[in-house]
């Protein structure tokens, strides 16, 4: 057994086991995202005693039904090494060991192929058939869909990409100022939205608003919200600082500059605003966004 710090559980609780037929398997998702089953509750689903561990031929360390002449040969290294190696958690407050979900299926693979083979006895063919049952409910990607509905790690695993998407993008430290945004970026909004300027000529507010939406909500999922926490707008209306000093140097900002020429190629190319509008819903759709289909006068 490890002898590791035991994992913490992000999702799921023992009342909410994977119902599979009769079959009832408690379910958790680790802090590390690994989707595991518990031990305990994994063997009793299968309908086997875990009466200890055996050593085989080899120094491994095997649950008993695992070591048994008639299922021995059909487990592979890999299966033979995740269940030996089982992983140590804590759930409401107590150790508990699990393994990972995908080892479901490995097992049971086993179990039918040692069948297949005749190999089983007559106690391990009830075994083959709790197998054959499980093996038809899901399948090795369904497992992990499985497990997160159960736990509820859907809508945690949404959070999680998007926390890992704004790390990446927004730094916690105001990044000194440099130049970013390129000049024709504001020549191609006067010329498309038919303004006279940009020169000599005072930006209207509503550019801030333009560059929200074409810029920093595009680039990436809740970037822009992200900046409005960290950057909120001030009484008079402004911001204290550019939203694009909170971009990393390393990801976010050769990002940004990456996007800003690309949108600008696109203003460039248009012949107005809407038709501008349209190709960059297109080219960069933001998340939940139907795409409109392109006019002719787009084309």
């Amino acid at each position: 057994m490890s002898k590791k710090q035991p994992l913490k559980v992000i999702a799921g609780t023992p009342d909410r086991p994977l119902v599979i037929g009769d079959i009832e398997i408690p379910c958790y998702v680790l802090e590390n995202e690994t989707r595991v089953l518990s031990q305990s509750g994994m063997f009793t689903g299968l309908g086997l005693t875990r009466r200890g561990l055996v050593l085989t031929d080899d120094g491994a360390r095997l649950p008993r039904f695992a070591a048994s002449k008639s299922i021995i040969p059909f487990i592979s290294n890999t299966l033979k090494s995740g269940l030996t190696t089982p992983i140590l958690f804590r759930v409401s407050g107590a150790k508990a060991y699990g393994f990972p979900a995908t080892i479901l299926p490995d097992i049971c693979d086993a179990i039918l192929a040692a069948r297949q083979a005749g190999t089983l006895d007559v106690q391990q063919h009830k075994l083959a058939d709790r197998c054959e049952i499980l093996i038809r409910s899901f399948a090795r990607v369904g497992i992990i869909a499985l497990v997160d509905e159960v736990t509820g790690y859907q809508g945690i695993r949404e959070k999680r990409a998007l926390a890992t998407i704004l790390e990446k993008f927004i730094t916690k430290e105001l990044q000194p100022w440099t130049r970013t945004f390129p000049y024709e970026f504001y020549q191609q909004i006067f010329r498309l939205k038919t303004w006279p300027g940009p020169d000599g000529a005072k930006r209207p507010s509503v550019i801030g608003h333009y560059t929200n939406d074409i810029v920093y909500e595009c680039i990436a999922p809740g970037v822009l919200d992200e900046l409005k926490k960290r950057n909120p707008s001030q009484p008079s209306g402004g911001r204290k600082r550019h939203h694009h000093r909170w971009f990393t140097p390393d990801l976010g900002h050769p990002k940004l500059k990456e996007h800003l020429a690309a949108v600008t190629a696109l203003m460039r190319a248009a012949p107005n605003w809407d038709s501008f509008k349209r190709s960059l819903q297109r080219a960069f759709p933001k998340q939940g966004e139907n795409i409109s289909l392109p006019l002719p006068w787009d084309e």
